[in-house]
């Protein structure tokens, strides 16, 4: 196994911190491949080329009101209504002094025209019972170009409307829509094998023994990466023998990345980092000064890269959170690639342990920030309870209530196209 370790003052140094860990993978992780999509698809993807306006919108100056089209000249006067325009019209009417044009929302406004009347703020002076020869009075008080919605008043022919790295959500689907736009470039969804290890683990839907425990951590990653919008492959469970390990290997290695769970720590049956290094895995950390998760690891075999997480479940989410999303958010090409923080206030008093960076879970209300009353990395309910955590720096073992904290969160995205200081405290 290749390591790439980091040297400070001298001294080799193979546990590394959090943003040590976080420069290998933005160093090292490589965008996704293109395709071409057309847009009723195209939801969530990264967006692969800058995209220009071709077309002025409105396309022509149009009525923003059922109304009339009149003269400024003409307010305070009684006027004739000679024509109506409706909505897809090709009207060729041009209006002059002493007339006016019924108009409906959307229509081509006339040549002539100098502002709409809503219908609501005329006054019907004479209308047979054929409905013609109809005049109106207007209010004394009209404004030029008053609901008239102008052409190119929204977007311009020219004008950049997407760039290369944003994320497509609905809005920036009705741009495209809006420039007849039926096919587009995109960065393909990340690719990513799951998998755990550990003969003691049976899936939810099997029958366990009272020595046995399910496996929590592969389908909470499997809906973890879907929600991030990667495409994800259940490997299943090996386990903890090389045979069984380099089976489930074998099966993982045409993803983009493979995540697994246990087997990365120094127990005898712990083997996952020999199997790996058996496939030619060049590491680029295989420890994490953090609290939990110490025995992250993260390199690669090929063009796949590998995130090997603790086996503890809080562990394991926690490490996904930071260095897992950073993977994902690497590879898809978005330009807010970096992990962003929201700024709070804590709670309630809280102590921990120094020495190492902590990640703690807990709930974000809009302003105050509360830890988890439980946090043990083998716990499975600190997660679903919480919608964020904080990273507490080495040097801390009392946080006050009141101190600012930067919480991530984990139950919606907040990114940065700029990388930001993660660190509290």
């Amino acid at each position: 196994m290749e390591f790439y370790p980091i040297i400070l003052n001298g001294v080799t140094k193979m546990a590394v911190t959090t943003t040590q860990a976080l420069d290998f993978i933005y160093k090292y992780t490589k965008q996704n491949s293109l395709k071409i999509l057309p847009i009723e698809q195209a939801l969530s993807y990264i967006l692969a080329e800058d995209i220009v306006a071709t077309h002025n919108l409105p396309p022509y100056d149009n009525s923003a009101m059922d109304g009339f089209a009149v003269k400024h000249s003409d307010a305070g006067k009684k006027v004739k209504v000679t024509h109506t325009i409706f909505a897809g019209d090709n009207s060729s009417e041009v209006l002059t002094k002493g007339k006016a044009i019924k108009i409906m929302t959307g229509a081509k406004i006339p040549d002539g025209c100098e502002l709409i009347v809503p219908s609501e703020d005329v006054n019907i002076i004479n209308l047979n019972k054929t409905k013609t020869n109809l005049e109106i009075a207007l209010p004394k008080n009209l404004e030029i170009n008053r609901h008239i919605r102008f052409c190119g008043e929204d977007i311009k022919s020219g004008d950049l409307l997407l760039r290369s790295g944003d994320k497509l959500q609905a809005h920036q689907i009705t741009l495209l829509a809006s420039q007849g736009i039926s096919h587009i470039k995109v960065y393909k969804k990340p690719r990513i094998a799951i998998f755990a290890s550990g003969s003691e683990l049976k899936m939810h839907f099997e029958s366990v023994e009272k020595y046995q425990l399910y496996n929590t951590n592969a389908p909470a990653l499997k809906a973890r990466c879907e929600e991030l919008g990667a495409s994800v492959d259940f490997i299943g469970t090996s386990k903890d023998s090389l045979e069984d390990l380099k089976e489930h290997l074998k099966s993982a290695l045409d993803s983009d990345l493979i995540i697994t769970t246990g087997g990365v720590s120094v127990g005898d049956a712990d083997y996952t980092k020999e199997v790996f290094s058996s496939f030619g895995m060049h590491t680029y950390f295989d420890k994490v000064e953090i609290k939990p998760g110490k025995p992250t690891t993260f390199g690669r075999i090929g063009d796949t890269f590998v995130l090997n997480l603790p086996g503890n479940p809080l562990a394991a989410s926690l490490n996904f959170e930071l260095f897992g999303q950073s993977i994902l958010l690497a590879q898809s090409g978005v330009t807010n690639k970096f992990l962003n923080t929201i700024t709070a206030k804590m709670q309630s008093d809280f102590k921990l342990k120094g020495g190492r960076r902590t990640l703690l879970p807990g709930y974000f209300d809009g302003e105050t920030f509360k830890a988890c009353d439980k946090s043990a990395p083998g716990m499975v309910s600190p997660l679903a309870n919480a919608n964020s955590y904080i990273i507490i720096s080495e040097d801390t073992s009392l946080i006050k209530s009141g101190d600012v904290v930067k919480i991530l969160p984990v139950r919606f995205e907040f990114n940065s196209n700029e990388r930001v200081d993660l660190l509290t405290q």
